[in-house]
């Protein structure tokens, strides 16, 4: 398999130890391009120290993380260094063990690294290598502080990887003021092309909804954007009321529930994703064939963005926007910024002639009208919404043991799962164990020296 042209371009530079800026679109093979330079730099570098990483890869999203993590894992098992997923909404107390047992690399949001090194968790002065990934993502979602924070704590004189698809405004500040004389590879300019068909659709507020079904009733995996969360819960209620199978993706979901949608999307099982901005921000799935925009973006970025799901790899992608009558204007002086230019059609109502139009420019259909029940969660999604509390090894009042037909319904998705989830899924159970295994260790170990120390009494 030959190397995508981010890898070929910068990972000679970074195995060097210089400083690399990469300018490459998403889904371009960034990952790897900076995740082998760094594993293969670790896995010569000296023994880690509790709490001290020798490496920081830097992502915006929680599902950024947990995606890279997982591309990584297996190559840094192979070469001996350790890797510790660090980000919100996942277990806090698992992120601190395992930084107190010490750790070669940390793949982190800005957020939760900051935190815990505020709270002494963490210490970067030992921090060889630190990668910031979708840099101009980050800094749009407001951690420019964080980050500022975090590489101030490293070493001034670290090794630094920026990777991202722009590289003005706050993306060129960390660029003047943290590396060193980088070295640029730009494979934005000798890229073909992404092959993608952007398609405007001025629609009438009354049908926006009932079109927006029928657009993703159709074969393969469709991302539809709206503006808010509950716009996000609604429609997908709506999809799956007239037969498509729908699931919401914002932020206000549980790290679980998330984490289940898009593994099953990843997988098929779910083929519409209705999500808000914040929350796509992490989904880097292939063989995404439609973006579809209830709302349209105003910001010429987002829109772009937004697109970037789609056509991904070489593939062919298709972006759809549902443009009302008022909102005109400002989305034309959006698509201005982007420097596209769609293919405008006007939707005159739902008469045969206008929806064959719809069905032509779309691929969408006739919904069956029957309704479709959300998919189950799977077991450890079930259970990690609650958190009795624990008392002397007693389960809390009113906790319920997980029952059998939770366990069939993980059985039932495993079952359908892809091989490489199934595989992630394994990986993520083993981690798991051992960490309860280590956690169970530490424990004993703690007890028998309270049981060595206590003094003996004496008649």
């Amino acid at each position: 398999m030959d190397a995508f042209p981010i890898q070929a371009a910068t990972i000679a530079d970074a195995l060097a130890g210089r400083d690399v800026l990469g300018k490459a679109r998403t889904g371009s093979g960034k990952t790897l391009a900076f995740g082998l330079p760094v594993l293969s730099r670790l896995a010569d570098a000296d023994a880690v120290s509790p709490r001290r990483p020798l490496g920081v890869v830097l992502v915006p999203t929680r599902e950024l993380a947990m995606q890279v993590n997982d591309a990584l894992e297996p190559h840094a098992h192979a070469l001996g260094v350790s890797l510790r997923l660090v980000a919100g909404g996942l277990s806090m107390a698992k992120q601190i063990a395992a930084l107190d047992r010490g750790v070669h690399l940390v793949i982190a949001t800005p957020g939760r690294l900051a935190d815990l090194a505020r709270r002494g968790h963490a210490e970067l002065r030992s921090v060889k290598i630190t990668v910031l990934d979708e840099a101009d993502h980050m800094a749009q979602m407001g951690f420019m502080d964080e980050i500022t924070e975090l590489l101030r704590a490293t070493p001034r004189d670290g090794q630094r990887l920026l990777f991202s698809a722009t590289l003005d405004g706050d993306v060129e500040a960390l660029i003047e003021e943290w590396m060193h004389s980088p070295v640029l590879h730009d494979v934005t300019a000798g890229e073909a092309p992404a092959r993608m068909e952007h398609i405007g659709l001025n629609v009438p507020p009354h049908l926006k909804y009932q079109l927006a079904t029928r657009i993703a009733n159709r074969p393969g995996r469709t991302i539809a954007f709206v503006r808010t969360k509950l716009a996000a819960d609604r429609i997908a209620d709506q999809m799956r009321a007239a037969g498509v199978l729908a699931v919401a993706l914002h932020g206000d979901k549980p790290q679980p529930e998330r984490t289940a949608a898009i593994t099953a999307f990843r997988a098929g099982q779910i083929p519409v994703l209705v999500a808000t901005d914040v929350a796509a921000r992490g989904i880097h799935v292939d063989h995404v064939d439609l973006v579809l925009q209830i709302d349209p973006p105003t910001d010429p970025k987002d829109y772009t963005h937004r697109a970037g799901r789609t056509a991904r790899a070489g593939e062919d992608g298709l972006i759809v926007t549902l443009v009302l009558p008022h909102q005109r204007k400002s989305t034309d002086r959006m698509f201005e910024g982007t420097g596209v230019t769609p293919k405008f059609r006007k939707v005159q109502g739902d008469d045969a002639e206008s929806l064959a139009l719809v069905d032509r420019l779309t691929g969408g259909s006739e919904p069956s009208g029957v309704p479709v029940s959300a998919p189950a969660l799977p077991r450890s999604a079930r259970e990690d919404r609650w958190e009795p509390r624990r008392s002397k090894g007693k389960r809390a009042r009113g906790a319920q043991r997980p029952s059998r037909r939770s366990q069939s319904d993980s059985d039932s998705l495993m079952s359908q799962l892809t091989k490489r989830e199934r595989e992630i899924v394994a990986r993520e159970r083993a981690l798991a164990e051992r960490e309860r295994q280590l956690e169970a260790r530490e424990q004993g170990a703690k007890q028998t020296k309270s049981g060595k120390s206590r003094p003996r009494s004496t008649r």
